[in-house]
């Protein structure tokens, strides 16, 4: 006999876990299915064009640094194996990268309604399950949301970064493109490092409040109003 119930720690992980998931796989999959469509199978062939979420894992940026920093800063910040794509192979390269870039956090938000929709079999569920299940919808809303809001800030190689390049004049695009060698860096420096940095300093550097938060907090109403929930 186990000297403590598991069952709440297993329980609580799970919310997390499953949500996302489901948000990661589906994400990294509709850009390999659009970039299919649209004339580039790299991402076909090589299988990342799937469901199964062991093929969309990087084991450094999906486990390990979003366990470090939830242990250390309680910020939830990782990222998937990314799907490749050779925007030479694309029929219109300039503007279907836009179109398979939209393909990710659109699903996401695509996601996040179907979680609220399924909000309304929760009263249906036996009482031991119902519980579990809205908080495991609740988080998937609240995930999907967050996900689609970050992806879309204009840095690359964030997708909103290469929407941006996609329609800013070519001087401008060009030189946003560059940055994508550096804008991992600038991403943590800006979202995390800053944060921490006011604490330190008593001052508000919340940017990821700012840029993800607040956009996300107007997001998670539109779609509960859309849903009927609110």
């Amino acid at each position: 006999m186990l000297p403590f119930d598991p069952t709440p720690i297993i329980s609580a992980i799970t919310v997390f876990i499953l949500p996302a998931i489901f948000a990661i796989t589906f994400h990294e999959a509709a850009h390999g299915f659009v970039a299919h469509k649209l004339g580039d199978d790299t991402a076909w062939r090589m299988g990342r064009v799937t469901f199964n979420p062991l093929r969309h894992i990087d084991l450094f940026g999906t486990i390990v640094i979003p366990l470090v920093l939830i242990l250390t800063a309680g910020i939830p910040f990782g990222y998937a194996k990314p799907v490749p794509v050779n925007f030479n192979q694309l029929r219109h390269p300039r503007t279907d990268m836009i179109w398979v870039a939209l393909a990710g956090p659109v699903t996401n938000i695509i996601l996040a309604i179907v979680s609220a929709l399924l909000l309304y079999i929760v009263p249906f569920v036996p009482e031991a399950g119902a519980r579990w299940l809205q908080a495991a919808l609740q988080g998937s809303i609240n995930l999907n949301i967050v996900l689609a809001v970050f992806n879309m800030l204009p840095l690359p190689p964030l997708d909103g970064g290469r929407v941006a390049v996609g329609i800013l004049p070519d001087a401008l695009a060009f030189r946003l493109a560059g940055m994508e060698r550096y804008g991992l860096v600038l991403i943590v420096g800006l979202l995390i490092l800053m944060p921490m940095l006011g604490q330190r300093l008593g001052m508000d550097l919340d940017v990821f409040g700012y840029l993800v938060g607040i956009p996300s907090a107007y997001a998670k109403y539109g779609i509960l109003w859309l849903t009927g929930h609110v």
